[in-house]
């Protein structure tokens, strides 16, 4: 057998390996993409009038974008009854950005807000994202002094 077949051979084979290589680790990436937690903070509560307005810091830090992402919240007095139901529009968040977005939670005032529900995610759009993987992804947090903020 001539030296050059041979040759052919083992290129075929390198080539063969890089491409299997090539296909772990984009499975691989895609798969950590998914995972990449999307920590969304309630950061302040401030009451103009009658209405509590309130500030969530969204942390989109190794995810890709987000055109859309609307969460159903529920606030709860300190004795845990629903006072009121928000659906928030945060949207859109640039690829490993963090943003802060404002909206009311009318007409509670913020001393009967005792703590905020994520109870859903009503839309998330961006990539290959839906609602379960948002959901999935989102990690509440509150900052000092702010009302928790849970799943």
């Amino acid at each position: 057998m001539p030296w050059y077949r041979a040759r052919i051979g083992h290129l075929a084979l390198d080539l063969l390996f890089c491409l299997v290589l090539s296909v772990v680790l984009l499975a691989s990436a895609l798969a950590q993409a998914a995972e990449t937690p999307l920590r969304i903070e309630l950061n302040k509560l401030s009451t103009t009038g009658e209405t509590c307005q309130a500030t969530m810091m969204v942390e989109n830090g190794k995810g890709g974008a987000i055109k859309s992402l609307k969460l159903d919240l529920y606030a709860f007095d300190d004795d845990g009854v629903a006072q009121k139901r928000a659906l928030v529009e945060l949207g859109p968040v640039v690829a490993r950005k963090t943003v802060l977005r404002q909206f009311e939670i009318a007409p509670t005032p913020c001393a009967k807000v005792g703590r905020v529900l994520l109870n859903d995610v009503a839309a998330c759009e961006g990539g290959d994202l839906t609602r379960e993987t948002c959901l999935e992804r989102i990690e509440p947090a509150s900052a000092k002094g702010a009302a928790p903020f849970v799943r």
